[in-house]
Order: structure tokens, then C-alpha cells, then sequence
């Protein structure tokens, strides 16, 4: 089997949908010997912040020498990207002959897109015989795929509401849910969280007989700057690849994990990951500067506090433009009204857009939304198309590419068969 039709196989999947529950992928890893079993890991959950946060930690490990698995979803332009050790992307040879070996069972037992991806991601991992791995929850945590490790330290990055037809409409319940992957006397790791969140994860904390850190206690904000200050390290002059204060936080928490699991206290080495992530992991996506003059920016915020992340930043360059252009999309599952009240004071001009994708808004969804709150949008049917003579036509303005990471990757996968053509 090559890689399309393994790929194609692997993407019929999502006709499975969203399976919460751990059966199927425990059945599928103790046919594959367990290979999370091998893995010293960090596990990443989280609303917002999981992907930086895993590239940052991911970049730190292997800047001390490691090497790291990274296993984050979805992926922007190719598959492989899910998959990577110390930055190398999976081959595709490996994802071929996984399919290939294990198609029948994967059929027979009915696993998801994301099960069988995961046990994909872990098997390669362990053959490979990686010295930590970063792993990324995809939806929640307690039932989540990836809820099946036994790791060195938890991170939970942000609380914020998503997906609350799954994880529940209050904090609390989303909480609970992201808590779950909390095991017996772990280092578990927050970010900057909402006090009834807090107050779960602590409380799950202690059930679990778990250390609890917390990024504010070691975090000073001074100006524009964040300082980072533990018993290990000190980190108070650091380079920010990445823009906006929320990844500050993102990388401070990265570091302190770091920190505090394996008990380095070269903050140099430290930092050097900080700086060096983009290269190390090959990380996209976030204020992610596609062109220059004009301005082009792609972002998956992808809720109302990525969308209020984006804005706090968007807004200190915001003056220089003479037109701001929104091309929005996102899945049926986001807060859109909140999303597009934010946004809409932000833009000139708002054009909604979808793809081809299982839970993809449709445009004419994103217009009752839009009606109903007064605001006036631009149907836009090819997303890539008018990214593309946006770049040719204007000189002074900004668009900005936001909302699902599918529509980030849609664009950028075809503009690069554009310039490929």
C-alpha cells in the first residue's frame, strides 16, 4: 500500500467521528506490546495553548540533547507533521506500512482517525526508542485516546468553554474533563487558569496524591516582559520567537516543567529551546506572518479566548494599516457569536469562508450567526484564491487568515500548490 491510499484509508476514518472512551485504543496498543509503555512521557491538555506549549518543551528537550518525540494534531499542510522526532517529520514510508500491517483490525474494530493515529504516533516513538515524548491530547482528556500513559509530568495549559457539547457547558465540567488525565503522584503543571478551574485540578490533585505548580506562583509580569524565577532557574531575559504575551506564558510554563521534572538548572539551554522553536519543531500557525507588504497573517485561534489572544496582540499594529481584511471559518462546534462580536470591532471588512471538513460551519451557518447580530460579511467560496490576489493587489493593508487550524492548513496547502504550479 503507498502513502495515498494509506492516507486515504486513515482519513476515511473520520466517518467514525468523535469516540470518547479507551477501549478500542487499549485493545489496539496491546496488540502493538504496548509501546506507551516504553515512553517516558509529558502529557499536554488544554483550551488554548497545548501546541505551543508542547513545541516549546519539545524545542527545550531537544536543545539539552534529547531525543523527542512530538506528537501534536491536527497538522497544517501534511499528515506527517503530527508525528515528529527532534523535528523530523515521520517518513512516509512508516505510515504506510502501519496501515498496511494493521488495516484489518483497524477495520474490524472501528477505530477513529485519532485512535489510530495515536497508536501510530506511539508505536513509532518506542521503535524508535525516543528519550521523552511530548504528547498532545486531542479532545479533553479523561476519555481521550491519549489518556492511556503513565506519564512523568502533566501540563494544562488553559480552561476556557469549547466543545461543551462534549465536555460539559460550565468550567467546572471542562475542568474535570481536562483533569482527568491527572494519574497517581504526578507533577501536574497549570497555566494561567479561572479559580473554579483551579479549584478542580486541585482537588483532583489531591486526590492523586500529585504535586500541584502553578505558573503564577513563579512568574513575574513587568512591562512587556515576563520573568520566570524557580529554585533551578531564573529566566529574565529571554527571545520570543513567537508574538503575544500569552505565548510568554506558553514558554515559561514549558520551562518550568522542564525545571522542575528533571531538575536542570542550566537556563541558558533553557532559553536557547525558547528561541530556537520554530526551528527545532517546525512550529505554524500561531500570528504566524504568511507575506509582507501587504501584511498577510494566519492565526488558529479557534475560540473566544484564542480570538481575545489574537486581538491583544492585533491591535498594537493594527493603526499602521490602511484596511483590515478578516477571512474567517471554523468548525460547528465554537462559540462563532462571541467570536464574531470580538472580531468584527477589529475589521474593515469580514469575509466567512468554509472547507471541506466533517465539522466545518458552513458559510450559510456563519451568514444566520452574522444576520442576526447586525454584522455585515463577504461570502467567500475560495479561501485560497483570494488570499492569493490579496498578496498580488494590495500594498498597505492586512488580512488576517483566522478561525479553525483546518481552514489555516486548507489555505496554506493550496497556495503552495500555486506557487508549486
Amino acid at each position: 500500500m503507498n502513502l495515498e491510499k494509506s492516507l486515504a484509508k486513515l482519513f476515511s476514518l473520520h466517518s467514525f467521528g468523535i469516540k470518547l472512551g479507551l477501549d478500542n485504543i487499549k485493545k489496539f496498543l496491546n496488540l502493538l506490546g504496548n509501546p506507551q509503555e516504553q515512553l517516558k512521557t509529558f502529557h499536554i491538555a488544554g483550551s488554548n495553548g497545548k501546541g505551543s506549549t508542547a513545541a516549546f518543551l519539545a524545542s527545550i528537550l531537544q536543545e539539552f540533547g534529547y531525543k523527542v518525540g512530538l506528537y501534536t494534531s491536527p497538522h497544517f499542510v501534511r499528515f506527517n507533521e503530527r508525528i515528529k522526532i527532534s523535528g523530523v517529520e515521520i517518513p512516509d514510508e512508516d505510515i504506510a506500512s502501519f496501515i498496511e500491517k494493521h488495516e484489518k483490525f483497524i477495520e474490524e474494530n472501528g477505530l477513529t482517525f485519532f485512535e489510530a493515529t495515536t497508536a501510530m504516533a506511539f508505536d513509532y516513538f518506542a521503535k524508535n526508542k525516543v528519550d521523552y515524548a511530548v504528547i498532545e491530547t486531542g479532545l479533553g482528556g479523561r476519555l481521550d485516546a491519549t489518556n492511556v500513559l503513565n506519564p512523568l509530568a502533566v501540563i494544562i495549559t488553559s480552561i476556557s468553554y469549547e466543545h461543551t457539547d462534549i465536555l460539559g457547558e460550565k468550567l467546572e465540567q471542562i475542568a474535570a474533563e481536562k483533569a482527568g488525565i491527572i494519574r497517581n503522584r504526578t507533577k501536574v503543571f497549570i497555566g494561567k487558569l479561572p479559580e473554579e478551574a483551579q479549584s478542580i485540578i486541585s482537588e483532583r490533585c489531591k486526590e492523586t496524591n500529585s504535586e500541584l505548580f502553578n505558573i503564577e506562583d513563579y512568574t513575574v509580569e513587568k512591562r512587556n516582559s515576563l520573568e520566570l524565577y524557580t529554585e533551578e532557574i531564573e529566566l529574565d531575559d529571554w527571545t520570543m520567537p513567537l508574538r503575544g504575551g500569552y505565548q510568554k506564558y506558553n514558554a515559561a510554563l514549558a520551562g518550568l516543567v522542564t525545571a522542575k521534572t528533571l531538575d536542570v538548572r542550566r537556563f541558558n539551554i533553557i532559553s536557547a529551546g525558547i528561541k530556537s522553536v520554530i526551528k527545532n519543531t517546525g512550529f505554524q500557525g500561531r500570528y504566524e506572518f504568511y507575506h509582507s507588504k501587504p501584511d498577510i497573517i494566519f492565526d488558529s485561534a479557534h475560540n473566544s479566548e484564542g480570538v481575545q489572544n489574537f486581538l491583544y496582540e492585533f491591535q498594537k499594529d493594527s493603526d499602521k494599516y490602511s484596511k483590515k481584511v478578516l477571512l474567517f471559518g471554523v468548525m460547528r462546534d465554537k462559540a462563532v457569536e462571541s467570536m464574531l462580536k470580538m472580531l468584527s470591532k477589529a475589521f474593515d471588512e469580514i469575509r466567512i469562508t468554509q472547507i471541506e471538513y466533517v465539522r466545518v460551519r458552513s458559510i450559510e451557518e456563519l451568514q444566520e450567526v452574522a444576520d442576526k447580530l447586525s454584522i455585515k460579511v463577504i461570502k467567500e467560496t475560495k479561501p485560497a484564491e483570494f488570499v492569493r490576489l490579496f498578496k498580488e493587489h494590495e500594498t498597505d493593508g492586512c488580512l488576517v487568515v483566522l478561525g479553525s487550524i483546518y481552514l489555516v492548513g486548507a489555505v496554506k496547502t493550496e497556495l503552495r500548490e500555486y506557487k508549486n504550479a
